[in-house]
C-alpha cells in the first residue's frame, strides 16, 4: 500500500509559514504606539497642555522635524529609519527624561574635553535646556509647542548620543579617507551598531561600557587631564600629541591575537608581543619619509599639512601574517629602484653590476654581457634585475613573508652600521630588522626548520630556501608618536612621515580648545 500525502504541494505552505512568523518578528520588534501618550507626559511633567496629546499628531511633527533638522544630524538615515520602525514613538522623552537618564547623558558629553573632544559637538547645553523645560509645568503653553520641543529634545539626544558612541568606540576620523597608504582592517560603526545604541534600555551601562579601556588610553587620558608640558615642547604641542594619539587608539584595529609581531615606524622597533607582554624586541629601519628632517610640526601647524604626501619609500601601514620565511634571499628589484638607481650606477661603472652579484634580464633572459649595454639609452622596463644570493645582497640572509598589496617584507641587511643611526628612517620601504636569527627562532621556535636557518644564514647557499611557518603569526606596522613605557613615562618621537599633522588637520576641528582643557586641568 502506498503513502499517500494531503499535502500535495508543501512549498507554498512553508513560504506561508515563513512569512507568517516574519510579520511576527516584525510586528514584536516595532513598538506599539503609546495610546495614552498624553496622561503619561501629564503625569511626568504635570503640564495640563500635555494631557492632550496623542501619538497620531506627534507622529506628523516628528515626520516634519526629521526632515528640517536633517541637516543638522551625522547620521540622518539611521536616526530616521529607527524612529520610522518604531511609529515616532520618543523614547528618549518618555522612558528617560524623568529618570534623570536624559541629563545624565547630558553630563556625559560635557566631559567630553577628558577624550580630548569638544563638548559643543554634542549639544549638552540645548539638551539640558529642554529637559528642564519639561520638568517645569508652566514652561510650554500650547500642544504645538509641546510637540515641537519633544521632536526636537528626541532628535537632539539620539543624535548626539551616536555621535558620542561612535567618536569614543571608533574615533572622529576613518584614517582610510586621510592616509594613502594606510592598509590595517579598522572596523567603522555601521547600522547595526547605532541601533544597538539607539535601543539601549541602560543608558548609564552604554556609557561606561564604551569608554575606551585600554590601559594606554587611560594613561595617555589622564596626561591630558593633568596639562603638563613635555620636554621641548609647549603645552599647546604637547596636548595635540596627546589628542592625535588618544584617537588613534580609539580606531578599531588593534591586535586582538594571543602573539603578534608589531612594527612602530616613529620608534623604529619591532616587538613580538605574547599574552599582552614583549617576549622580543630589537631596532628596525623603516622606509625613508617626507619628514625625516621634522621640519613640519604640530607646534606651528599649517593647514596644507593636512593633505597627506606620502613619500615613495615610506613604510606602509597594514597588518598581514607571516607565513614564511626565505633564506638566502634573491633580490627581485623594483623597478622603481632599478631605473633611479641601478641603471644610473651601471652607467658610471660597466663593472658595478658583476661587483653587486646583480644580474640582469630581457623579456625573461638573462643577458650574458651587461656590461656592454648602453644604460644612457635604455628605458625603464626593457630590463628586469635581480641580486643573487650572498653577503652583497640587500636582502641579507633572510626575510620574513607576509602577503600584502605594496610589496614589502621584513628582512635582514648587510648594512649593519646603519642600525646605530638614530633616525633609522632609511629603506626603500621594507623594514630591515636588527636581530633577523633571533626573530626567526622566535617564530619557528626549536625546531628542525629553525636548525636549517640558521645552518643557512651561516652557510650562504647559492639558491634560496623557503621555510613555511608552522602556523602563521599575525604582523602590524604601525604608526605611533605617543605612548606610556613599561616605566609609566610619557614617550614622545618625531612625526617622521608627517602622518600626526595629517590627522591633527582633520581632528582639529573636533578638539576641545584651550580654554575647555585648562578647565580639566583645574578640576
Amino acid at each position: 500500500m502506498k503513502h499517500t500525502s494531503t499535502i500535495k504541494n508543501p512549498i507554498p505552505v512553508l513560504v506561508i509559514c515563513l512569512l507568517f512568523a516574519a510579520a511576527l518578528v516584525t510586528q514584536s520588534c516595532t513598538k506599539k504606539k503609546r495610546t495614552e501618550l498624553g496622561e503619561e507626559l501629564f503625569k511626568k511633567s504635570q503640564n495640563k497642555v500635555l494631557k492632550d496629546a496623542d501619538p497620531d499628531s506627534l507622529a506628523i511633527v516628528f515626520k516634519e522635524m526629521l526632515q528640517t533638522e536633517k541637516g543638522k544630524m551625522t547620521q540622518p538615515q539611521i536616526i530616521t529609519s529607527f524612529y520610522e520602525q518604531n511609529n515616532y514613538d520618543p523614547v528618549f522623552v518618555m522612558d528617560h527624561i524623568f529618570n534623570g537618564d536624559v541629563d545624565l547623558i547630558a553630563n556625559y558629553f560635557e566631559k567630553a574635553g577628558q577624550h580630548g573632544l569638544d563638548p559643543k559637538m554634542f549639544k549638552a547645553d540645548q539638551i539640558k535646556q529642554l529637559v528642564a523645560k519639561f520638568k517645569d509645568k508652566t514652561a510650554i503653553k500650547t500642544l504645538k509647542e509641546g510637540y515641537h520641543d519633544i521632536a526636537l529634545l528626541e532628535i537632539l539626544t539620539a543624535n548626539s548620543l551616536v555621535n558620542y558612541s561612535n567618536a569614543l568606540q571608533y574615533g572622529m576620523i576613518s584614517p582610510r579617507k586621510i592616509y594613502q597608504r594606510y592598509f590595517m582592517a579598522t572596523k567603522r560603526p555601521d547600522s547595526v551598531s547605532m541601533f544597538a545604541t539607539l535601543r539601549a534600555s541602560n543608558l548609564k551601562a552604554l556609557l561606561d561600557s564604551i569608554q575606551p579601556k585600554n590601559p594606554q588610553y587611560l594613561m595617555l587620558q589622564k596626561a591630558l587631564i593633568a596639562g603638563g608640558t613635555a620636554q621641548g615642547m609647549s603645552k599647546e604641542e604637547t596636548q595635540r600629541y596627546l589628542a592625535v594619539n588618544m584617537e588613534r587608539l580609539r580606531w578599531r584595529n588593534k591586535p586582538y591575537e594571543p602573539k603578534y609581531v608589531i612594527v612602530n615606524i616613529p620608534d623604529y622597533r619591532l616587538d613580538v608581543m605574547e599574552n599582552g607582554q614583549s617576549t622580543l624586541n630589537m631596532k628596525v629601519i623603516v622606509g625613508e619619509g617626507r619628514n625625516t628632517d621634522n621640519s613640519i610640526s604640530l607646534k606651528e601647524y599649517n593647514e596644507s599639512y593636512k593633505i597627506d604626501r606620502p613619500f615613495s619609500r615610506e613604510t606602509p601601514q597594514l597588518n598581514s601574517q607571516i607565513y614564511a620565511a626565505q633564506v638566502n634571499p634573491v633580490w627581485n628589484i623594483p623597478q622603481s629602484i632599478a631605473s633611479k638607481e641601478i641603471m644610473v650606477e651601471a652607467d658610471k661603472d660597466p663593472y658595478y653590476l658583476e661587483n653587486k652579484g646583480i644580474d640582469v634580464y630581457k623579456n625573461g633572459k638573462k643577458v650574458e654581457d651587461p656590461e656592454t649595454i648602453d644604460w644612457l639609452s635604455a628605458k625603464p622596463g626593457d630590463y628586469e634585475f635581480k641580486q643573487r644570493p650572498g653577503d652583497q645582497n640587500s636582502l641579507g640572509k633572510i626575510k620574513f613573508l607576509f602577503n600584502n598589496n605594496s610589496s614589502v617584507y621584513l628582512h635582514d641587511t648587510p648594512a649593519r652600521n646603519k642600525f646605530n643611526e638614530s633616525m633609522r628612517a632609511l629603506s626603500h620601504g621594507c623594514v630591515r630588522v636588527g636581530d633577523p636569527l633571533a626573530l626567526a627562532k622566535n617564530l619557528f621556535g626549536e625546531t628542525a626548520s629553525y636548525d636549517t636557518i640558521a645552518k643557512d644564514m651561516a652557510e650562504p647557499k647559492p639558491s634560496p630556501t623557503t621555510l613555511d611557518l608552522p602556523k602563521k603569526v599575525p604582523v602590524y606596522l604601525t604608526y605611533v608618536t605617543c605612548w606610556v613605557d613599561a616605566n609609566g613615562t610619557l614617550q614622545y618621537r618625531p612625526d617622521v612621515y608627517g602622518l600626526d599633522v595629517v590627522l591633527y588637520g582633520h581632528l582639529k576641528k573636533f578638539l576641545a580648545d584651550s580654554d575647555t582643557l585648562a578647565g580639566l586641568a583645574a578640576l
